[in-house]
């Protein structure tokens, strides 16, 4: 189930976007925070230059350089503000829906040489445990209903597509490579199937 909350403005470096707060209540009964940015009006038969955002914590807050997680966050934050209308869901599935502390021990695994599917298959996790169906209720409230999907994964766009938000261009979101997250890279391409292309 998910609940809207409220909405402000947000004022960042890039615009002064609006942030929408969403409660999810999962069927266990836990609580999740969400919230989506938006820049200008949307409009139902305009496609929206838009982000599916999974929280980060070291890479959006702490600038870790083991993932490309902040920098896209920050490129996709810039390309909307450049298109001057557009979408952020900012969904909080930390450590691909591991865990903050899971992905501590998952690093502390990388440490010592696995890459990121083995540490969190080596924890009793998927390699990906992250899932979407939230997004179809929160597009719905701001009236997303077709899409050009800032993303290298297609496990996102067969998410939209499968609830019928429609993408209509993937388009590549390419940043923050860097030989601390070559490995980590690796892994993304040749084990969970993301599209590196420019």
């Amino acid at each position: 189930m998910i609940e809207y909350i409220d909405s402000c403005d947000l004022p960042t470096r890039f615009a002064t976007f609006r942030m929408h707060g969403f409660c999810e209540t999962t069927s266990e009964g836990v609580r999740k925070e969400h919230v989506v940015l938006t820049l200008g009006q949307m409009q139902p038969d305009q496609p929206v230059l838009a982000r599916i955002h999974s929280e980060c914590l070291t890479g959006d807050g702490l600038f870790s350089l083991r993932c490309d997680c902040g920098a896209q966050l920050e490129g996709a934050m810039q390309a909307i503000a450049d298109a001057g209308h557009g979408a952020i869901f900012y969904l909080r599935q930390e450590g691909r829906g591991i865990g903050l502390m899971n992905k501590v021990r998952a690093y502390h695994l990388q440490d010592d040489g696995a890459d990121t599917v083995e540490a969190n298959e080596a924890l009793g996790f998927g390699a990906d445990q992250r899932t979407y169906e939230i997004l179809q209720p929160m597009a719905s409230h701001l009236g997303i209903h077709q899409v050009r999907l800032m993303t290298n994964n297609p496990r996102k766009v067969a998410a939209m597509d499968g609830m019928g938000i429609q993408v209509i261009e993937r388009v590549a979101l390419r940043r923050g490579e860097n030989r601390h997250n070559e490995k980590y890279l690796s892994a993304k391409g040749s084990r969970l199937g993301h599209l590196f292309d420019e």
